[in-house]
């Protein structure tokens, strides 16, 4: 932190009390030091953001798609003048909007992915089971909403969706359920469609996760097309990071952290190599981008779990990129999902 400048009572919007999921950890990996541009893609309520402040006198690219994320953003600019840079949009177009300040190439890049506290927070928002809202899911302002998915796909659809994207094993049974209580009434309410889940799935009195977790995560990746832009963005970001850089990924479920797992380990392997009795061909020298900073995903510790249960699933990877150019993505071998209806 810069000397004598304690700029934390001044943030505005309560933003000093948004503690984020492994902070310590992620500062660890992204090292941020004096002079360096650093890019936080999922900026949210701005806890990594101003972390990241406090911790060099470096600047930072606030990147988000959701306009409220955004405003907020650009007020905590102003207690940071010439520091913070709040960018309105999805962190897999990082290189463009870098590049609109006057950046082609950047130090660090940080994702925290996933829906924000902030978002699940307020019902309105439509994310969460735990508060009745309307059944919207979007963290944009366009396209279509999580009702309009609900009510108008058909039930082979919609399972789906359930079971690849929320990896729901009884996700026709939750289907046939939908579709018959949209036929007596449009299911335009978190709360409905929680009930509908239940009301099929059952619920333990000692069960710790909401049987209607998984059907409302499926529909929210499917609804922002998360896994897509997940691997869109690490791709942008091992082309936007320059040599040296480090790449920081704190994921929520298995289905993100098989990709940012398959990303890594695709970018930091050795290539197969031929034959010992032939000379290496260049075209077939695989050069690696990163440079893993940990084997295994490092995961929160029993206090911040106390503290933040919603940190229980958290896992960090991280990796610092090489002089090596970047590989072509390949949404395939990153096991992206797709729908085959």
């Amino acid at each position: 932190m810069m000397a004598g400048r304690d700029r934390k009572s001044s943030v505005v919007g309560g933003l000093t009390r948004h503690i984020p999921v492994m902070l310590s950890e992620v500062l660890a990996a992204l090292k941020p030091a004096d002079g360096e541009i650093i890019v936080d893609g999922t900026f949210g309520a701005g806890g990594y953001t101003q972390a990241i402040l406090e911790a060099a006198d470096c600047k930072v690219i606030a990147i988000d798609r959701d306009a409220q994320a955004f405003a907020l953003g650009s007020e905590l600019a102003n207690t940071y003048p010439g520091l913070l840079i709040a960018a309105l949009g999805c962190y897999s177009e990082m290189e463009t909007l870098a590049e609109a300040e006057g950046f082609s190439s950047v130090d660090g890049v940080t994702l925290d992915l996933g829906v924000s506290s902030m978002q699940l927070d307020q019902a309105e928002r439509g994310f969460s089971f735990a508060k009745d809202g309307p059944l919207d899911m979007r963290m944009g302002p366009d396209g279509p909403t999580a009702a309009d998915i609900v009510n108008t796909l058909s039930e082979a659809e919609l399972a789906e969706i359930i079971y690849i994207f929320g990896e729901e094993r009884r996700s026709r049974v939750i289907a046939r359920a939908i579709v018959a209580r949209r036929a007596e009434a449009p299911i335009m309410r978190t709360g409905d469609l929680a009930d509908v889940v239940v009301s099929v799935i059952g619920r333990k009195r000692d069960e710790t996760k909401h049987p209607a977790t998984r059907t409302f995560q499926a529909f929210r990746l499917f609804l922002n097309a998360e896994l897509d832009e997940l691997a869109k963005g690490l791709a942008a970001a091992e082309r936007l990071l320059k040599t040296g850089g480090r790449l920081a990924v704190v994921t929520f479920h298995s289905l993100e952290d098989r990709i940012v797992k398959r990303f890594f380990a695709s970018r930091s392997a050795a290539g197969p190599k031929g034959s010992r009795h032939l000379p290496d061909r260049v075209e077939e020298t695989f050069l690696p981008s990163f440079q893993l900073l940990n084997r295994r995903p490092l995961e929160p510790g029993e206090e911040e779990i106390k503290r933040n249960p919603r940190a229980r699933s958290a896992r960090l990877r991280a990796g610092e990129r090489t002089v090596a150019p970047a590989h072509a993505l390949d949404l395939a071998a990153l096991g992206v999902p797709r729908l085959q209806n």
